[in-house]
């Protein structure tokens, strides 16, 4: 299964992004999780089908309603076998 590691950079802690990702993800079928980092980044694992992971990284480019996405960086991950999608703190 693919499976991405995906950086959002930007205004995007305190805006709802973690709890967005994951019914976004939920609602693509994407397993994974996703966290808030020390530098003010979200940084998400995802796996899935290569069309909603597509579609999952589409949707980081804005993000919920309040976020301001200035990057998303997108690298090729490992399969950790996931069977959900949580929110990691």
């Amino acid at each position: 299964m693919p499976a991405y590691s995906i950086q959002v950079i930007g205004k995007v802690q305190g805006v709802f992004f973690r709890a967005s990702t994951q019914e976004k993800a939920q609602q693509l079928g994407v397993y994974g999780w996703v966290k808030n980092e020390l530098d003010g980044s979200v940084l998400i694992h995802a796996e899935g089908s290569e069309e909603s992971l597509q579609s999952l990284i589409a949707w980081c480019h804005h993000g919920p309603m309040h976020a301001k996405v200035q990057q998303v960086d997108v690298k090729e991950s490992h399969e950790e076998s996931h069977t959900n999608f949580q929110v990691r703190r």
